[in-house]
């Protein structure tokens, strides 16, 4: 019965392994196509900013950084405001880029 536990508990910690998001694939989807307006560390373009006349949330924030994984997909698949959704991230990098997201934390 505990080599069946143990068992168990390997192929979870496995599988859980294999399926985890990557920060670092998600650090160049996000370099590709959220950088110019996020810039490079999760600071607010202020022109871009400015130029669309919204206040931009710090990626680093208490704010965004507590949002879950499902709530920073949704702004990324949908928009938010005047952000429009992200066509250019798709499948697995979705969960990549709210994996690197999430690494921004100060």
């Amino acid at each position: 019965m505990r080599n069946i536990l143990i068992l168990t508990t390997l192929i979870t910690t496995a599988a859980a392994v294999a399926f985890a998001a990557d920060a670092k694939a998600g650090q160049a989807s996000y370099d590709k196509s959220c950088k110019s307006c996020h810039g490079t560390d999760g600071t607010p373009n202020p022109a871009i900013a400015k130029m669309m006349k919204v206040e931009m949330k710090d990626l680093k924030s208490a704010e965004v950084q507590g949002m879950s994984n499902d709530d920073i997909k949704k702004v990324i698949t949908e928009g938010k405001g005047k952000m429009k959704p992200v066509k250019t991230v798709t499948g697995s990098a979705i969960d990549d880029v709210v994996a690197y997201v999430h690494s921004l934390k100060k």
